[in-house]
């Protein structure tokens, strides 16, 4: 399990409740302030999320993201919710992950108009790379509601106001499309929370919204036809592949590093060479602690062999009691998509492998064993060609 929870802050209650949905055992947590969070771990996995309910507008949502990121020192935030379009391409139902957030409202009025004074920021690059891999393997589709077409998943900049837009003809649509005529998607949220995760390092941010509406004039008619659960419900499946994922990230950053022997000169004190068929089991000048010799395992290096050894071994931690019967079962979901992803042997499959893998790591981190042989595992996958 990565060992800081991903942050995921709603405006809306349809929104808050499509994430929830998504949560294992939640429980709520009290910040000292009254906000309210429950902290569960996503039902495909591991992943530990904090969630929150911000309300509607930029400034509840910078405030409640600063509180956030002090309480949880989380490995991302994201922002879950839904949104109106902007272009005519973007169907509703469709999902739109932003590349960059516009605070579209700064200006400066003159004589002869009001003349845009944007602030932008940018979704980080290790993120938005995250994102489009999980949109090249499909993964996130299997959080899907089962009724109805299948989304798109769009990436582009999406503006961020104080006003609900509900026309492409009033003069605030048409300040909108004369300066911002890139942004996919107009909400109220964004800016805040980006601001946010800027003004905290290098915090990975990204928005997430689901087009309930085509910001036209029509959205009462959508509103009735149940557009917001539904652009929520997608969201929020693709919000949870991508906190799945940059959790396993997380864990892959903290894991620790095999120590140098060039920069470790005590490593050099003793040396010693294993000739013929002798093998050398510690190496070291000083040794402090307790010291447990067990034979040296083999890596595998046949990963149709790796996996069906990886199978049985899930079994006998399973007996054992090392494993329960839910982890188990999410375990062995995502050891079958590895072994599918294998069989199918294409480009996208490979980084469907990569990733149930890294699910399956998550799920079992805490059998130190298991974890490392899943470890050494994705690294023969990563190296697939």
């Amino acid at each position: 399990m990565s060992r800081r929870p991903i942050v995921i802050l709603t405006a809306l209650d349809v929104e808050y409740q499509a994430i929830r949905e998504k949560l294992v055992d939640p429980r709520l947590h009290r910040h000292p302030q009254g906000t309210l969070f429950e902290i569960g771990r996503l039902a495909d996995g591991r992943c530990q999320v904090a969630l929150a309910h911000v309300g509607k507008g930029n400034q509840s949502a910078a405030v409640l993201a600063e509180r956030a990121i002090n309480e949880f020192t989380p490995a991302a935030l994201l922002f879950v919710g839904v949104a109106g379009a902007l272009r005519s391409h973007l169907a509703l139902g469709d999902v739109v992950v932003a590349t960059h957030v516009y605070a579209y409202h700064g200006g400066t009025s003159k004589d002869d108009g009001l003349k845009s004074r944007p602030r932008v920021w940018e979704t980080s690059h290790s993120a938005d790379q995250v994102a489009r891999h999980i949109k090249r393997t499909g993964s996130w589709a299997r959080g899907l509601p089962s009724h109805g077409r299948a989304p798109a998943l769009h990436f582009g900049p999406i503006a961020a106001g104080e006003v609900v837009l509900n026309s492409r003809v009033s003069p605030h649509a048409r300040w909108l499309e004369s300066n911002y005529n890139d942004a996919l998607a107009i909400e109220m949220e964004g800016a805040g929370v980006a601001q946010a995760g800027h003004l905290n390092g290098k915090l990975p941010v990204v928005v997430i919204r689901g087009i309930s509406d085509r910001a036209d004039g029509t959205k009462e008619d959508t509103d009735r036809e149940q557009w917001q659960p539904r652009a929520a419900a997608n969201a929020a499946a693709f919000a949870a592949a991508l906190a799945e994922e940059l959790a396993a990230e997380e864990h892959d950053d903290t894991q620790p590093a095999v120590p140098d022997t060039e920069r470790s000169p005590a490593m050099h004190k003793t040396r010693n060479i294993a000739q013929d068929n002798a093998r050398v089991m510690v190496q070291a000048g000083t040794v402090h602690g307790g010291i447990r010799i067990s034979p040296e395992p083999i890596p595998p290096t046949d990963l149709a062999e790796a996996l069906s050894g990886l199978r049985a071994r899930l079994q006998q931690a399973r007996a054992a009691g090392h494993l329960d019967e839910d982890t188990y079962t999410a375990a062995e979901a995502e050891l079958t998509e590895a072994d599918d992803a294998l069989k199918a042997n294409t480009p996208q499959s490979r980084g469907r492998l990569v990733l149930a893998l890294k699910k399956l790591r998550g799920l079992i981190g805490d059998v130190a064993d298991l974890a490392a042989e899943v470890a050494t595992i994705i690294t023969l996958a990563k190296g697939l060609s």
